[in-house]
């Protein structure tokens, strides 16, 4: 289980995030949308888990088959369409002394991170108000 609390700021769009591991990020919004530009937008940050977690299960499946996987390359881009039938689109490039089916079989593996599982299957927000 994962926990994150956060606080929104006197300073228009800007909200302070910390992580009960003791992390601490700023999310904002640009300049062009009235926000400071202090941190990533939400939407960034959403997309970040997504490289992220990729990038970790990848490295986690080379390291326990003992492959020489070097680096994991991901750019995710979030295509809006006023928040109805939005996708993502993950571009992966891994580097290392590979051969072409330890590669498929990353690339396959790149969809078993559990981010990419949570978002695919559409999974339910509860609100709670106090």
């Amino acid at each position: 289980m994962a926990k994150i609390t956060s606080i929104g700021t006197n300073q228009k769009y800007k909200v302070d995030i910390k992580s009960e591991t003791g992390h601490h990020i700023i999310s904002d919004e640009p300049k062009d949308l009235d926000g400071g530009n202090l941190g990533m937008m939400p939407t960034e940050l959403l997309i970040s888990a997504l490289a992220g977690c990729t990038g970790a299960t990848l490295r986690m499946y080379a390291d326990r088959k003992e492959w020489p996987l070097e680096d994991v390359h991901t750019d995710i881009e979030l295509i809006e369409n006023k928040f109805k039938d939005a996708r993502i689109i993950k571009t992966l490039r891994v580097t290392g002394d590979l051969d072409e089916k330890q590669r498929q079989r990353l690339y396959q593996i790149a969809d078993k991170c559990p981010v990419h599982k949570m978002l695919a299957s559409g999974l339910e927000i509860e609100t709670i108000t106090k």
